[in-house]
């Protein structure tokens, strides 16, 4: 029996591979994320329980070469673009 995977989006994530909360699996399904009911495309990294988002602040970059981020405070609300991989099947079958 295939485990049950939360379909329920973690409470922080990040696109950045040297944050604490990247996880390249949940990222693979399709986070979406709507903000203050508006839908976000250029969301960086976010936590729902501190109420904000990164975004990139147009082309700027630091000194590093990462971009430059603003943060936005509101309402975020993170979804699943996709089902979890193993899932698709299943859901199809019934």
């Amino acid at each position: 029996m295939a485990e049950k995977v939360s379909d329920t989006p973690p409470d922080r994530l990040s696109l950045d591979p040297r944050s604490e909360h990247f996880d390249e699996s949940l990222l693979s399904r399709g986070v979406g994320i709507k903000f203050n009911g508006v839908e976000k495309t250029n969301v960086i990294e976010y936590s729902v329980s501190e109420g904000w988002i990164r975004v990139a602040a147009g082309r700027s970059r630091d000194r590093y070469g990462q971009p430059m981020t603003l943060k936005l405070n509101g309402k975020v609300e993170p979804y699943f673009e996709h089902p979890p991989e193993g899932q698709e099947a299943a859901a199809s079958d019934e």
